[in-house]
């Protein structure tokens, strides 16, 4: 389903070359300051343009349809849409028969029968996730000035020093090829007490919009896998003050799925981009026969530079869902 949460219920729309994407959203409280230029700098944030990410370039304008009257959420649904202006979908006729590999063209085919919209990956595109940019914007409305997110990009293609990132990606575009990374998001400011075990733990939610991200194929919480390495003396986190500040974080501000006060640490493992340049031999359905194929059209050489803010604006979301039941 393309719908998300009880009370902030996000509804994402649209193909990758269609006329439109967008989002919409039900639940937001009413009396919000909200303009189009709210969602700027975040959009900037996700937009291509930096070596290393699609030469694709749209405008990313949003349009809010709905939802809005003098400047003030309504509290009837939030509608925001962006126009697809730069698509080439001649790029992408080949894959109905001869599918990327790791990606969702062939398992789309095979699920609604051929009827899915390829091209560009149609709604299984990276474009899709504008909609959940726009939808964190008004996530962290509804959490307040008091809570502040940091997101950086602390891996990419297996190397942790920063300096190297651009060559790393240099590398792989040389090579016709793609680079994966890591991102991590902290946030302060989030109080005692959201989360609702056991199957809406503030884990659970924040980990299944993030899943539901594409590219993205692992979570950690505070330590994350590295808690399996240590003992319960080294992994455990001491309280230290009346207000439940705990002298180390390994546990990324989440205990029994409810966040205990102290920073939200969350980390996103996202797998090197599928469509890229230099030949594979992979299965053609047309012929029979696993075959070269050549990926044409415009594609990032490492995504993560560009899901960043699309990770921060997924834990938002959660997050706000979380406060609007509490």
């Amino acid at each position: 389903m393309n719908s998300w949460g009880d009370i902030f219920r996000v509804t994402i729309w649209g193909e990758s070359h269609g006329k439109q994407v967008g989002v919409s959203i039900d639940g937001v409280p009413a009396g919000i300051a909200l303009s189009e230029e709210d969602f700027t700098a975040d959009l900037e944030r996700r937009r291509a343009g930096a070596a290393g990410t699609t030469p694709r370039k749209e405008s990313d304008i949003p349009h809010i349809v709905s939802g809005i009257y003098e400047g003030y959420t309504t509290g009837s649904p939030l509608t925001i849409e962006f126009l697809n202006e730069n698509t080439r979908s001649g790029d992408y006729k080949n894959l109905i028969s001869h599918p990327r590999p790791s990606h969702a063209d062939w398992v789309a085919q095979q699920k609604w029968q051929g009827y899915n919209d390829p091209r560009g990956g149609g709604h299984f595109s990276g474009r899709i996730t504008l909609g959940l940019v726009a939808a964190g914007v008004v996530a962290k409305k509804i959490l307040g000035q008091a809570v502040e997110f940091s997101t950086d990009i602390i891996e990419i293609g297996g190397e942790r020093n920063k300096e190297r990132f651009a060559e790393i990606i240099e590398q792989a575009r040389m090579a016709q090829d793609s680079v994966g990374g890591v991102v991590e998001c902290c946030v302060k400011g989030i109080g005692v007490g959201l989360g609702e075990p056991f199957f809406d733990s503030a884990e659970s939610l924040i980990a299944h919009l993030l899943f539901s991200v594409p590219a993205v194929k692992g979570i950690e919480f505070g330590a994350g896998f590295e808690a399996a390495r240590k003992r319960g003396s080294q992994n455990n986190d001491c309280i230290i003050s009346a207000d439940g500040k705990t002298a180390t974080n390994h546990a990324g501000g989440i205990v029994g799925g409810i966040t205990n006060g102290n920073d939200i640490v969350v980390r996103a493992a996202i797998k090197p981009t599928a469509s890229i340049s230099s030949e594979q031999q992979t299965f053609n359905f047309e012929t029979g026969a696993v075959e070269p194929l050549v990926i044409k059209g415009r594609h990032d050489v490492c995504i993560a530079l560009r899901a960043a803010v699309v990770v921060e604006s997924a834990i938002a979301i959660a997050l706000a869902e979380l406060k609007l039941r509490a």
